[in-house]
């Protein structure tokens, strides 16, 4: 499927980025939050605020999109 989509479309500030967290490089009081998980995901507004930390991908895109947010990946 290589169907085009205007981003431009998308306005920027409903934008989000959803990225992987290494738990050991959290502050102490929010790795002993993460129940055991090596890694969590992290939801970003565009100038970089965290807005959430959640166990999985699927729930960071799931929260997002409930906000009417549109997520995307950062690597």
């Amino acid at each position: 499927m290589n169907t085009p989509f205007d981003f431009s479309e998308l306005e920027a500030d409903r934008l989000v980025y959803v990225r992987s967290v290494n738990v050991d490089e959290l502050p102490e009081e929010l790795q002993e939050q993460a129940m055991g998980r090596d890694q969590i995901y992290a939801v970003h507004a565009p100038d970089g605020m965290r807005l959430a930390l959640v166990k999985d991908r699927q729930l960071a895109f799931a929260l997002a999109r409930q906000n009417e947010f549109a997520p995307v990946s950062v690597h």
